[in-house]
């Protein structure tokens, strides 16, 4: 039997199939710029080549998954499909959405409440019919005012208990707010919030040269948060790679994703990201980001690493252990 496998790091923007996508923004009446399919297809997708940096990735993310996705109808589906799909194609029986909702309620248009139930909703549908663990993770915004990325952490906080497991703060890394003194203190205090009330934290950083491995530095010590999404810039600083070690955090690495946004050149220059940071004892995991977008599943991931020989078998199945351990969802097995 092939073994099961843990996505601590995937958007429900990127990860809902093209055809499904397709069926939602019809039955929304949505207007699209495409009226074939498989030109939509093409529309949704950033999979490597196609995209040269993670400005032009997010780009394909806002502006249309997201968007189409915006009423709690669409997130109850869209929710509900990926968990289903992704146990069914690679076993994930462990799996961590991420979304903002305020980036599905049109602007203000929509209750965010609504959003929110709706995709609590689709996950425990999909929970009941596959037997997996699963948790939602909402997405700060750096580009947002910090007040309305305060109003995500108060709705995380009220939602706790229903399913909603963290928080993490995601977005282009021209918006650097670790690297601005007063920026990130203000985000210190709400991080503060967020684990004083219970809920664990990641933040999205070191993924560019936007950030690098002084961002970061300055989250793991500004922020604490329990878990870093990318972190591979942190392999260029020997120091900021014990920092990670000595404070326990986990890495997040999305192969596809890094080699798609070009974090890494190639397999080989990520295969080196890697063996840096398993030397100097740095915990990371394997996720997929963003599997529709990018044309990837979970078992795709490890069998390229495995195939390329970017981690060997003892390696690949110890990030799959890590990623047991580091999950925000309680009483993981």
């Amino acid at each position: 039997m092939a073994r099961e496998l843990s996505d601590l790091h995937i958007h429900v923007g990127g990860a809902v199939a093209p055809h499904i996508l397709w069926s939602i923004a019809h039955d929304q009446g949505f207007k699209l710029p495409v009226s074939d399919y498989w030109e939509f297809k093409e529309l949704v997708s950033a999979r490597p080549g196609k995209v040269k940096s993670l400005d032009e990735y997010l780009a394909v993310l806002h502006t249309w998954t997201e968007k189409i996705q915006s009423s709690p109808q669409a997130m109850e589906r869209s929710v509900y499909e990926v968990i289903g799909k992704e146990y069914r194609s690679s076993r994930v029986s462990l799996i961590e959405l991420r979304f903002n909702p305020m980036k599905r309620n049109v602007g203000g248009e929509r209750d965010l409440d609504h959003i929110i139930h709706a995709a609590l909703r689709g996950m425990d549908r999909a929970v009941l019919e596959y037997g997996v663990q699963a948790g939602l993770i909402f997405c700060l915004a750096r580009e947002f005012p910090l007040a309305l990325n305060e109003i995500l952490v108060e709705k995380a906080i009220k939602y706790r208990k229903r399913g909603v497991v963290g928080i993490d703060l995601a977005g282009t890394e021209k918006h650097a707010v670790e690297l601005m003194p007063t920026e990130v203190k203000r985000y210190r205090e709400l991080y503060a919030r967020a684990r004083k009330a219970g809920l664990k934290t990641t933040v999205h950083t070191g993924e560019t040269a936007g950030t690098g491995p002084e961002g970061v530095r300055a989250v793991v010590e500004e922020l604490e948060p329990h878990r870093i999404g990318h972190g591979i810039c942190a392999a260029r600083d020997d120091r900021v790679m014990d920092l990670l070690r000595e404070r326990g955090v986990t890495l997040e690495i999305c192969p596809s994703s890094n080699l798609a946004t070009r974090a890494v050149a190639s397999l080989d220059e990520l295969g080196q990201v890697l063996a840096r940071f398993w030397e100097r004892g740095v915990r990371f995991t394997i996720n997929t980001d963003g599997p529709y977008l990018l044309d990837t599943n979970m078992r795709t991931e490890v069998r390229m690493l495995r195939e390329a020989g970017v981690l060997s078998e003892e390696q690949l199945d110890q990030a799959i252990r890590w990623a047991r351990e580091a999950t925000f969802i309680g009483e993981a097995g």
